[in-house]
């Protein structure tokens, strides 16, 4: 029963949806976690005690801080000076790319995603180029950039806390690669269009939104917060105590409300993770997965061997999405070395950049570029994903060997 749960909840998961039900991937989530309790695979107690606290409060400070800078309109006017470099193509993919990246390390790349987009297409139609190369550059920027640190991404963040890694020697291991494989998509995406900037078909009507302006001192307190997160860190202060800290303080305010606050923290993904916390707890106790990683050893795939790591966590990073994919995985990996866990977190970040559903920041994209009249096609996003995906594993892979 239990495995016939899990089965089901991870293939609704993979799917997104289940025929005929409006019902999405944290639906599905909350109701594996469900069923593995009514089924008593799970005691409600051992349920509860399965949810990693520290990490979701990690995840829900972050989000009040990123808040207050949405809310402050500093993302917005920040997206609309990157556009001020437009008339230069190929610069402009590579600015956006780098000041994309850079913020995606520091806060969610989904943030990042849902700031930019609506900015980045009317400017693009305005202009009339052609939109997939920079849609596709801001996806695959947030993405790389997000592993960078051990607070770019939920994944990241979740591995941080469950095996306490150390900010700078996360910083140290996994910037470097993540750099250069950036570096790297910049170039696929230049060979890719460099004869295809223009758009001269885009000549349609639209609507352009209003922009919210931007209020200097409440994007001031967003930025000197952010910067505190990362002094506190850096100084290697209690990482979950220092966020909440510094979110408890922005919500003393006499400007931002507190439910305009909370309203942009993102509960559906807080949600998420307490659900798969529970369906993977109670799989675990089935002794099947600890059966399929001596299978996948027997067969010469050893989970140890940071090289075999990589290719299976990218395969089922783009089966059933990052975030489950690294809940799965690293109940194998408690007695492995730090550097092993520095590999599951970049190589399930970097499997974000395969296909389409690969991450969410890649779904935002997609999804927020239609009401625009801006449609990504699954095989125009995979043409360039895949072979940007196999170059950033071979930088990967390089850098295990440069650090072994």
């Amino acid at each position: 029963m239990t495995l016939a749960i899990f089965l089901l909840c991870y293939l609704g998961v993979a799917l997104g949806r289940f025929p005929r039900l409006a019902i999405d991937r944290t639906g599905i989530a909350l109701l594996g976690a469900i069923a593995m309790v009514l089924s008593r695979a799970l005691p409600p107690e051992e349920a509860l005690a399965a949810i990693h606290i520290p990490t979701l409060l990690l995840l829900y400070g972050l989000m009040i801080v990123s808040a207050q800078l949405r809310l402050g309109g500093f993302y917005t006017w920040l997206a609309l000076k990157v556009t001020l470099w437009i008339d230069a193509p190929a610069r402009f993919l590579f600015v956006l790319m780098a000041i994309s990246g850079l913020l995606s390390s520091i806060l969610a790349n989904d943030i990042i995603c849902l700031a930019f987009t609506p900015v980045l297409c009317v400017a693009l139609r305005r202009r009339r180029l052609n939109p997939l190369p920079f849609l596709l550059g801001l996806a695959m920027a947030t993405n790389l950039g997000s592993a960078a640190t051990l607070i770019g991404n939920p994944q990241s963040m979740l591995l941080a806390q469950v095996f306490d890694l150390n900010f700078i020697t996360f910083l140290l291991w996994c910037a470097p690669p993540s750099l250069l494989a950036m570096l790297a998509t910049y170039g696929v995406l230049y060979l890719f269009f460099r004869e295809q900037w223009d758009d001269p078909l885009s000549r349609e009507d639209f609507e352009e939104p209003v922009w919210p302006d931007l209020q200097r001192w409440q994007s001031f307190k967003g930025l000197a917060a952010t910067l505190a997160v990362l002094t506190l860190l850096l100084l290697h202060q209690p990482r979950v105590l220092s966020v909440l800290t510094v979110a408890g303080i922005l919500l003393l305010s006499r400007r931002m409300h507190t439910r305009h606050m909370l309203a942009l923290v993102d509960w559906h993904l807080i949600t998420l993770f307490c659900g798969l916390f529970i369906v993977v707890r109670a799989f675990h106790l089935t002794g099947l997965p600890a059966q399929a990683v001596a299978g996948l050893a027997d067969a010469g795939a050893d989970l140890q061997n940071p090289f075999a790591l990589s290719l299976i966590t990218v395969a089922l990073s783009n089966l059933v999405s990052n975030v489950p994919a690294t809940l799965l995985l690293m109940d194998a990996l408690h007695d492995a070395p730090e550097r092993t866990l520095y590999v599951l977190s970049l190589s399930a970040t970097y499997a974000g950049n395969l296909l389409i559903l690969g991450s969410l920041a890649n779904l935002i994209v997609v999804e927020q570029a239609k009401s625009f009249g801006i449609h990504i096609r699954f095989r125009d996003y995979a043409r360039v994903g895949i072979p940007v995906t196999l170059i950033n594993l071979l930088i990967l892979f390089a850098w295990i060997a440069l650090r072994a």
